[in-house]
């Protein structure tokens, strides 16, 4: 009995090994290839734990996510023949699920170091052969990262459909200290440069300034001289026109002064005329007969004496309108009165 209970817990043992050693879990974000006797199985499984047999079949995970890839210590030589390290170029790239099967059997599951590290060293000593230093380092170098993803996804488009390449990160470049000091020396001159022109920009600006500033204050002085001239061209022509309206109250008034002066004179006619009557005459004509009257005093004045006759033919052959003025021009009548002398 105790040799079966030993037998019993080894095949127990043994089948929890098996039963470990089979099952596996493959991470959300790859997929798992598997390998029977070397051989690549077409059936790719999912994120999860999966069951396979033991020492027969072998699996490797491969991600479907974005990952980076950090190439390092690439070394490069320019055209004119200085040789140069960059420190570390990364590569973001991701492989999408349906290309899993193709990528790992002409690739494998190792694919980025084919498809991805060995290009950068290709593409990067291409770049650096066709330029100088100065350009790799200083001119291009903003260029370099965007050239070496149109390069790689170029030939991935033909070598492996469904790897797509992100992003590429260049690091600056390595070069050596004499040549580093020399542009470091180069820098600081154009540093130099770069502040004496910057300096001119700003004394350019504040001269600019001052000149707007003038320009400023003289048209602020024009205008408030144009609202000056406004305001006593107004004041002016207000002057103007109280006086044009002073001097039409003023021709008004003596216009109306003058027709109430003109119908005076018309009504005072026009009483005159209807005053011209042969009683009013008759009437005028003693009155100044009266006027004129005289009484002489003497001897040797003749008697006295009133031609009666002579009276009426005046009244009898007298117009009808006569001008009172001539009636009262006529030669008065003359009355002579002779006194007595004592002796007589």
């Amino acid at each position: 009995m105790p040799q079966v209970g030993a037998l019993l817990t080894a095949v127990i043992a043994i089948m929890v090994f098996f039963l470990y050693s089979a099952i596996h879990k493959i991470e959300e974000g790859h997929l798992g290839v598997y390998y029977r006797g070397g051989a690549l199985l077409t059936s790719p499984a999912g994120p999860g734990y999966h069951i396979m047999m033991p020492f027969i079949t072998s699996f490797r995970s491969v991600q479907t996510t974005l990952q980076t890839d950090e190439v390092k210590n690439v070394p490069c030589g320019t055209s004119g023949g200085v040789m140069i390290y960059f420190d570390r170029i990364e590569v973001v790239n991701m492989l999408t699920p349906s290309a899993v099967y193709d990528v790992v059997r002409n690739y494998t599951a190792d694919y980025d170091k084919t498809l991805i590290f060995n290009k950068i060293h290709h593409e990067l000593n291409q770049f650096c052969s066709a330029h100088t230093l100065q350009e790799v380092y200083i001119e291009l170098f903003d260029q370099i990262d965007e050239n070496l993803k149109q390069s790689l996804q170029k030939e991935l488009n033909v070598m492996a459909p469904g790897l797509t390449i992100q992003a590429v990160r260049v690091t600056k470049p390595k070069i050596p200290e004499a040549i580093r000091r020399n542009f470091e020396l180069m820098e600081g001159e154009k540093t130099k440069l770069l502040i004496a022109s910057q300096r001119q920009k700003v004394v350019e600006k504040e001269a600019e300034t001052e000149q707007k500033r003038a320009l400023i204050e003289a048209e602020k002085v024009a205008q408030v001289a144009k609202i000056h001239f406004q305001q006593k061209v107004m004041e002016k022509e207000t002057e103007k026109r109280i006086s044009e309206i002073e001097d039409s109250a003023y021709l008004a008034r003596e216009k109306a002064k003058a027709d109430a002066e003109h119908y005076t004179a018309q009504r005072f006619a026009e009483a005159n005329k209807m005053k011209l009557t042969s009683e009013y005459l008759e009437l005028m004509k003693y009155q100044s007969v009266a006027k004129n009257s005289k009484i002489y005093f003497g001897a040797d004045i003749p008697s006295m004496f009133v031609d009666s006759q002579v009276l009426k033919n005046l009244s009898v052959g007298a117009p009808s309108e006569a001008d009172p003025a001539s009636e009262a021009a006529a030669p008065a009548e003359t009355i002579s009165v002779r006194s007595k002398s004592p002796k007589g």
